[in-house]
């Protein structure tokens, strides 16, 4: 064998290995929203309170509605579709500047998008690494990497999120991300009290976040594993409905 054809081995044998972790990171990520049955949430309408706010939501093949009310001396209805963002004070819609606008969007969209997860981990501008396995408190992990395209990949497309999902049963059991608004910083989090309602997984967090701002967003199932990350809050979804 020459060292051309040795060389040209050598090559289709890395990008090879190189597809098959892609494939691999993928196939992982679609068992995981198949076992959390996050396809379920076509054609379902869904409301739970989150920290004295009721949200609601629904999807309709890729369509979707999402909504957060909140009730005090009026009532201010936001509501986030594939079109955009409006605001409702006692059913009447607000005009709002731009800035305003996209805050209170991102602060609708975020609470949606966690309780959903990994929901939405399967589209296009999402890309995916499998970085390898782990273990924390004695069970294994597969543990990927999550980042997005900015066409396509939101307003917070430059955070990158790192998920552990449990090799028995596919579910992601810890989540990580690094943010970068409000000058950035990192947080952990720990799946419990995970409930399947109408066949969808719903579960809450222990909210945890680095003592150090030094720590690498890579290494915090270690700090996790070791004691050494600082538990912030609690998210919990409360009243959780799923209605056809």
């Amino acid at each position: 064998m020459n060292v051309k054809h040795f060389s040209l081995i050598i090559f289709i044998t890395v990008l090879c290995v190189a597809c098959a972790q892609k494939e691999d990171a993928a196939s992982i990520i679609n068992k995981t929203i198949q076992a959390s049955g996050m396809k379920n949430l076509n054609k379902k309408h869904v409301s739970f309170d989150f920290r004295d706010k009721k949200y609601e939501s629904y999807h309709d093949n890729g369509k979707f509605e999402l909504k957060r009310i909140i009730q005090d001396s009026v009532t201010t209805t936001d509501i986030i579709t594939n079109t955009g963002f409006t605001r409702l004070i006692n059913g009447r819609e607000v005009v709002l500047a731009d800035s305003t606008k996209n805050k209170y969007k991102n602060s609708v969209n975020s609470v949606h998008y966690f309780a959903y997860l990994p929901n939405g981990l399967d589209g296009q501008a999402v890309n995916k690494k499998l970085l390898g396995e782990a273990t924390i408190k004695g069970v294994s992990y597969y543990k990927i990497k999550v980042w997005f395209d900015q066409e396509g990949g939101g307003e917070d497309f430059e955070d990158v999120f790192i998920y552990w999902v449990n090799k028995e049963t596919f579910k992601t059991d810890y989540l990580a991300y690094e943010y970068h608004v409000n000058e950035g910083g990192m947080r952990f989090r720990e799946a419990y009290n995970r409930r399947v309602i109408k066949g969808i997984d719903f579960v809450d967090y222990n909210n945890y976040k680095p003592v150090s701002k030094a720590s690498k967003l890579i290494e915090l199932d270690s700090l996790f594993d070791a004691g050494k990350l600082e538990l912030l809050s609690k998210i919990e979804l409360e009243n959780v409905t799923v209605k056809e």
